[in-house]
């Protein structure tokens, strides 16, 4: 009997980006009627080969076949949609327009005078949605459907093209529990219609619900591809991590925090539409790392500490003083100083200089009554330039013509240029090289060992292992807290919604 060729079959697949390499000789292999997951920690490769898969970006070595046959050229977009389409984490789904409307979007049918015959295209789309059991109303406006509903149309709107693999990232991400189990039968059933999916997630758990097979990338490279119930957990977290997989303990230890060290930070009962019922405190000289996946709720957590994102619930008090939510001049007013997620847009004014940026947020410290004196000024960049190795010619420098590293460098400049008591990091070494990634963390433990409590969100685990105490969201809520010491396949295990002891 003839065996069908997989769905899809990539090898050899390099793709660089300057002098990043983004995946490097990778390979996977996805075979018809299957759920097949593709998981992997930050950077390893995952979006880059669903591009590739997709037809958005080339390879610049490899080959990828569809069915046994080469992929399509790049600039034949139907041909690629009749293969493979992407149901992202970001909906596609355009708002404005009715359910019918999106699912043909660009090929309504028209009447013999060319205009657009609504009565038809409602008419298919009420076909279309009957044929793969999606109980949405054609004529809905799609502003009115629910993450779940999105979801579901915009497979029923790639099935209409003719695909039968759809690639599925972080489908979960935004859906209650009862939600995640519908779109799973939903899986299920489709498998059983022929159709195959590459199912991304963070939460390693669901690929254990849902997947027959999973291959594991890590450093832009394929590790291992197993069926799912021949790959215990704790060796899934291992290829994941990588067999060099260090603890805490392999670093210099941090003195510990004194016991009657004074709390500054105290969150109590905190909520939002990203977390819920949070609390926890980090005391004098402590530094606390909060760890999870990007939609975990670490993230908007430490932006409610700085002021950047508002609880509708609970309280933060920052040494003994309870800040007004949403407000970063309360924040930063009670002593907080804050190193945001991307530089790019929230850290820096591109065109302004080091001086500029490094002390916007102590204007008081400038000038009587708000004038600035640009002698001050200057004055008090360079300490900045001199006590953070900034790599430029003087203060005056604008942070566009910096490098990475030093453009970061200027963000945690402005962020202790008002000697925090409390200093909130997200995500502080992205992007950076290795050089200054070691000197900004080191800054770090500098900063804590004078008696600033530290926060810092990230998912990164170089980021997290000179933390005291790392407290692991998932879906909104603190679910572990790791002290240090702990190993890297315990705490990934942990961020990703898994217990390596079932």
């Amino acid at each position: 009997m003839d065996t069908a060729p997989p769905v899809v079959e990539a090898a050899g697949i390099t793709k660089r980006f300057g002098s990043t390499v983004a995946l490097r000789d990778a390979h996977i292999t996805v075979q018809q009627g299957e759920t097949h997951a593709l998981v992997g920690r930050n950077g390893a490769g995952k979006s880059t080969l669903v591009s590739i898969l997709t037809g958005l970006q080339a390879p610049d070595e490899g080959t990828v076949l569809f069915g046994g046959e080469r992929a399509p050229r790049m600039t034949d977009r139907d041909a690629w949609r009749h293969r493979v389409a992407c149901v992202y984490q970001k909906s596609t789904i355009i708002p404005q327009l009715t359910v019918a409307e999106n699912l043909f979007l660009n090929r309504h049918a028209r009447t013999r005078s060319g205009l657009i015959s609504w009565q038809t295209v409602r008419r298919q789309a009420r076909e279309l949605l009957d044929t793969w059991s999606v109980a949405v109303d054609a004529g809905a406006p799609a502003d009115e459907l629910s993450v779940e509903q999105r979801q579901f149309v915009e497979i029923a709107r790639a099935l209409s093209f003719g695909a039968r693999f759809i690639v599925l990232d972080e489908p979960t991400a935004q859906l209650d529990g009862a939600a995640i189990e519908r779109l799973f039968a939903r899986i299920q059933e489709l498998q059983r219609q022929g159709v195959t999916f590459l199912f991304i997630s963070h939460h390693l758990e669901e690929v254990y619900q849902i997947c027959d097979t999973v291959t594991v990338f890590r450093d832009a490279r394929h590790i291992v591809t197993a069926p799912v119930q021949d790959l215990p957990r704790a060796d899934l977290v291992a290829a994941m991590t990588g067999e060099a997989a260090r603890t805490r303990s392999g670093l210099p230890r941090r003195p510990d925090v004194a016991a009657d060290a004074a709390e500054l930070l105290s969150v109590t009962g905190l909520g939002s539409d990203a977390y819920h019922d949070v609390a926890f405190s980090v005391r004098s000289g402590e530094i606390v790392g909060l760890a999870g996946a990007a939609s975990s709720g670490r993230t908007e957590l430490a932006e409610t500490v700085a002021g950047l994102h508002t609880a509708v619930a609970g309280e933060v008090r920052v040494a003994g003083r309870r800040l007004r939510p949403g407000s970063v001049p309360a924040a930063l007013a009670a002593g907080v100083g804050f190193v945001p997620q991307d530089r790019h847009h929230q850290g820096y004014v591109p065109e302004m200089s080091i001086a500029d940026n490094g002390t916007l947020t102590v204007p008081e410290r400038l000038g009587p009554q708000g004038l600035i004196n640009g002698r001050r000024r200057d004055a008090l960049a360079r300490e900045m330039i001199d006590h953070l190795a900034i790599k430029a010619p003087g203060p005056g420098q604008h942070v566009s013509g910096l490098s990475g590293g030093n453009q970061q460098k200027v963000v945690m400049a402005r962020a202790l240029a008002n000697d925090p008591g409390l200093l909130v990091l997200i995500n502080p070494t992205a992007g950076v090289d290795v050089r200054s990634k070691e000197f900004l963390l080191g800054k770090v433990e500098e900063t804590a060992a004078a008696g600033t409590a530290v926060v810092i969100a990230s998912d990164e685990l170089d980021d997290l292992r000179l933390c005291d105490r790392v407290l692991v969201m998932f879906q909104g809520r603190i679910v572990a807290e790791k002290r240090s010491g702990w190993h890297d396949h315990d705490l990934v295990a942990a961020m990703e919604g898994m217990d390596l002891h079932v």
